[in-house]
């Protein structure tokens, strides 16, 4: 198995330029080819990869003895043909087969490969995630950190489950992202208010200052389109992944912002936000 850095970052020539997300509901070419070779860098042989690959496609080893070239095309030939979240599923697996230093190697790599290449997902906890551009990225991890700092653990637990819906393959789950992402700010919203059981269109109405002005309205419209396209879905007028994605970036902006005045991350802890209601 390959410890060592390679040239460029060992010296620090290695940017890893991130390309414009292109791909989510596919397995393109490369990633399929790529997947056996980051693989077998590890020091494992094409004999270890192939239970794994049948295990998830339901199929039965040929019986082949010889590892390259008769196991390796094999395994080759079965990442080409299928489905493309087998793909997905079967570098999840790969992940829970390998020790600890194994599974940190193997992650980097297709994440490197992920960003290089546009496929919006990662890699996170040994689960495959939705991933957004740089932004959307930056929003969903600081959220997580102020709201496990804030111990609101049920808000950080609703906008996990947003991205898990986001996640979800072969289709996302739009509509459930959305609505667990406006549940991760009414969580927030009760607490700072003080008003445990209003929802959250109540608390916006009795707390209009809960953010300052005009930003307040910033809430009020996604709650109003987190209503409509999250609870209230019209028949033919089902949301988009962007759009989910969209609210789901801004919520955790929001989020990030209350978990903050909660906690009294960016002031003295007086300074709650709880003491403003």
């Amino acid at each position: 198995m390959t410890d060592k850095k390679t040239f460029s970052k060992r010296l620090e020539h290695f940017t890893l330029n991130e390309k414009e997300i292109t791909v989510r509901e596919d397995a393109p070419k490369g990633l399929r080819d790529f997947v056996p070779i980051a693989f077998y860098d590890l020091g494992k042989q094409p004999s270890d990869l192939l239970p794994i690959v049948c295990k998830v496609l339901k199929v039965v080893p040929e019986g082949n003895w010889t590892e390259f070239p008769n196991i390796d095309y094999e395994i080759k030939s079965h990442l080409e043909n299928c489905d493309w979240f087998f793909v997905y599923d079967i570098i999840e697996l790969i992940l829970q087969k390998l020790n600890t230093k194994e599974r940190t190697n193997f992650s980097e790599e297709i994440n490197e490969f992920f960003i290089m290449n546009g496929i919006g997902w990662k890699i996170n906890e040994n689960q495959i995630e939705t991933r957004g551009d740089e932004v959307f990225e930056t929003a969903v991890k600081n959220v997580v950190e102020v709201l496990e700092v804030a111990k609101l653990d049920t808000a950080k637990t609703e906008i996990r489950e947003a991205i898990i819906d986001l996640s979800r393959r072969p289709t996302p789950d739009i509509t459930g992202a959305i609505q667990h992402s406006l549940a991760c700010l009414e969580c927030i919203s009760r607490e700072i208010t003080g008003d445990r059981k209003l929802t959250m269109g109540k608390i916006i109405e009795k707390h209009p200052n809960i953010v300052p002005k005009p930003l307040d309205s910033a809430i009020e419209k996604i709650w109003g389109f987190a209503s409509n396209q999250g609870r209230h879905l019209q028949e033919g007028q089902a949301p988009e992944y962007l759009e989910a994605e969209l609210v789901v970036e801004l919520t955790s902006a929001i989020a990030t912002y209350l978990g903050k005045k909660y906690s009294g991350q960016n002031s003295n802890q007086s300074d709650r936000a709880s003491d403003l209601f």
